[in-house]
This record gives C-alpha cells, structure tokens and sequence, in this order.
C-alpha cells in the first residue's frame, strides 16, 4: 500500500499543497513547531477521517477559512483518488469521484500505523483511550466493525434512556428494556468478538516484535471484557438480575463499553510495574506487530508513520526499528534531528524540509 501524491487545501498552517512521495521512505525534517506532524496528520485524516491529534474537525480548518479539502492518490491492489472534505457542517468523503455514504465503506481502504511519542500516555488513561486505539486498528482491518460498534452505542443510549424513565415510572413495561437488553447483547456479541480475534493475532507477533528491539522479555496483552466466555443467554441472565440496581442508577452497568486491554511483561502489569521505558517499548512493539498481521490479513503493508519517534527512544533502539523496515514498508518520519538518521537511508530517501507553512524537496542537498 502507497500514497502516490497529496494535497492538502487549507489544512491547519497549509494553504495549497501537492506533493509526490517516495515509494519506500520520505523523511520531513524542520524545527519544531513548523508544520511537520501536520503533514503526516493530513496523511491520517485522509485514510480515517479523522485525527489523532484533535476530536474537533473545525481544528483542521486553517484559520479563517470555511473547509479543508484532503486528496491523494493511493495504490493497492488499484490505484484510486481519495477525497476528506472537512467544513462547518460536518464531513464528505469520495472515493474516484463517488460520495461513500457510509464511513465504514471508505475506512477500510488505506491502512495506516502511527506510531508517536504520545501515545503512551494510554497507560495512564481511562480504559476509554485503549478501547480508541483498538477501535481504530480493528476498523481499518473489518469494515463492519464499525456498524457493529456504532449500533451497540445507539442501542446503550436507548437503554440508559430508559432505564431513567422506569426509574421516574415504576409502572412502565420492562418488556422493553428486554428487547433492548437483547439487541445490546447482539450488537455487544459481535464487537468482543472482533476485538477478542484482534488481540488474540497481535498475540502471535507481539512478543517477537519487542526482541527485535528491545532483546529481553515477554510481552502479551491482556483483553478485559464482561462478555468473557459467556453465551447471550448467560448475559440476559446478568442484565435481568441486575435491573433494579441499573434503574437506580439510571445507566447500564456492564457491557462492551467497559472493555479494558492490559500490557503485561513477564506476567506483571506495566501500567502498574513498568518503567517510562518499557511502557514506550511496549506500545511500539504493539505498532511493529501490527504491520506484520496488517500484511497478513490483507495481503499489503500498511502506510507507516514514525513522527517525532527520535525524540522518545535512544540510539540503539532506533537503530533496531530502522532494521525492521523494508521497502514494501511506505514509511513517513518526522525529525528535527536529521544527523540521527543513518546516511544509507537518507540517501535512499525523499527528502522534504518544511519551514512554516511551506514544504520543499530537498535532493543531493539542494532545494
């Protein structure tokens, strides 16, 4: 999978943009706080609609301007342009031309890791934010996930919706409540199902994933969920028993909306027990594992952002990422630090130094 070329229409600092990439590496260089993550941002939002940096489109919208358009084209098995348009109003996507209507019909299509130094900010979380990340890798690899997903919460709503009504009207029906118990069921079914199949392949890669850079331990994660090893009918039987207490509370109390993953090393908790360090090294293990099941899974690698990595890992261990890549591996790295980059791979890469608001490719040294 390859991003041919981009543009980017009022994006962020960006006016009007179009540049062409290297199939294999392309490394964007500058000072801080020029530009550079939004380049690789612009990058994300066109193969998930959405960033990783902001949950409010209007923040993507250069400042006094009414949208942002982002277009690439992209090659997989084809070769197709690929169209976000943000505004006021919400949000469009096009696929050659073509309105999708449904967002889980365009998701699918490019696969993207990102991999950045803030991302290990999940261990100290909620289990909100590591329930984001496996929506968001699970949606890139089962396009009904989302329809699975997007149900189940639209169906919680309605029952919590409810379940205050019983509390005000102790007379109401709770033949209703059961259906939407039910469907909840259903809809819950299917996405621990999905995500119990996910953790169970990046199981199988993970571990090799963390010796190829950090040479010692044993990873796995741990996926947490009340649906653990239980039929419908068992569920039905715990939501039934535990209506008085969710009509007082007014809110459902057990579900897929309470799922939790754990990173353990050697059997011990790393949120609990880790270091910055191994927490770091965990998460980009999860990332490196998950190119390989990405490549499995859909016969193609995944797009590869690395942004601003150099600042949160030490030589060594960069030098041992930088082993793993191949050229079937389209990677983006951002750096202020290109003298950190071995020259091997500078010399086989696309070059582009980015000032504020302005981008320009660099070759043999020259603009």
């Amino acid at each position: 999978m390859k991003i041919n070329s981009l543009k980017m229409v009022n994006f962020r600092n960006y006016e009007n943009f179009q540049l062409e990439f290297n199939d294999s590496l392309n490394i964007i260089y500058g000072n801080n706080g020029v530009g550079k993550t939004n380049l690789v941002e612009a990058i994300y939002v066109l193969s998930l609609t959405k960033s990783f940096r902001t949950n409010n489109d209007k923040n993507l919208i250069r400042k006094d301007e009414l949208s942002t358009k982002i277009e690439g084209v992209v090659e997989t098995n084809t070769t197709n342009n690929y169209q976000v348009v943000l505004n006021k109003e919400g949000k469009k996507v096009k696929i050659d031309n073509s309105i999708i209507s449904k967002i889980s019909d365009y998701v699918s299509n490019i696969n993207i890791i990102l991999l950045e130094p803030e991302e290990q900010t999940i261990f100290g979380d909620s289990p909100s934010i590591r329930r984001k990340l496996l929506n968001i890798e699970i949606s890139q690899l089962k396009k009904e996930y989302i329809i699975y997903l997007n149900n189940y919460n639209k169906i919680l709503k309605q029952r919590n919706f409810y379940l205050r009504e019983l509390y005000i009207n102790a007379n109401a029906s709770r033949e209703y409540l059961n259906i939407l118990t039910k469907k909840l069921i259903d809809y819950g079914l299917k996405v621990y199902g999905a995500r119990q199949e996910f953790i169970n392949k990046i199981n199988e890669y993970i571990n090799e994933s963390y010796h190829n850079i950090f040479e010692s331990g044993e990873l796995k994660i741990k996926y947490i969920s009340d649906y653990n090893n239980k039929s419908s009918e068992e569920l039905f039987n715990v939501y039934v028993k535990n209506y008085n207490k969710e009509i007082i509370l007014g809110k459902t109390s057990m579900g897929i909306h309470h799922d939790d993953i754990v990173f353990l090393l050697d059997n011990q908790n790393i949120a609990e027990w880790g270091s910055n360090g191994q927490q770091k090294n965990a998460i980009f293990a999860f990332k490196l594992a998950e190119i390989e099941l990405f490549n499995n899974e859909k016969g193609t690698y995944p797009i590869l952002i690395l942004d601003d990595l150099f600042s949160a890992l030490d030589n060594n261990k960069i030098k041992n990422i930088v082993k793993l890549l191949n050229n079937n591996i389209q990677t983006f790295i951002t750096t202020t630090e290109l003298e950190r980059i071995d020259e091997k791979l500078l010399n086989n890469a696309k070059l582009f130094n980015v000032t504020y608001g302005n981008i320009v490719e660099v070759e043999n040294g020259r603009e």
